[in-house]
């Protein structure tokens, strides 16, 4: 099973509506390990490891924000050179 990762820098109205445990249950939903939290500048940051097809489901429900409440203007996205051993998907913070 070839897996990829990736690291996301989530900018918009990302924090204090629940984005983080609304992009949790999208993970676990698609089987994507890695983890969640907020960053000091208002961001928010992702590091996401799965199979293909469901990360790039996972990215564009980032994208399109997984929580009513949030709004993502801008997300910065970078492929991790090294995959992190990730048990499951957890929320930092």
């Amino acid at each position: 099973m070839i897996e990829i990762g990736v690291a996301l820098t989530v900018y918009g109205r990302v924090q204090g509506v629940g984005f983080r445990y609304s992009a949790k249950i999208l993970a676990d939903n698609l089987g994507i390990k890695g983890t969640v939290q907020n960053n000091l500048d208002g961001s928010v940051y992702i590091e996401a490891v799965g199979r293909p097809k469901p990360l790039t489901a996972f990215i564009d429900n980032i994208k399109a924000s997984p929580t009513p409440y949030g709004k993502v203007t801008h997300v910065d996205e970078k492929k991790l050179g090294l995959l992190p051993d990730f048990s499951d998907f957890k929320v930092i913070g």
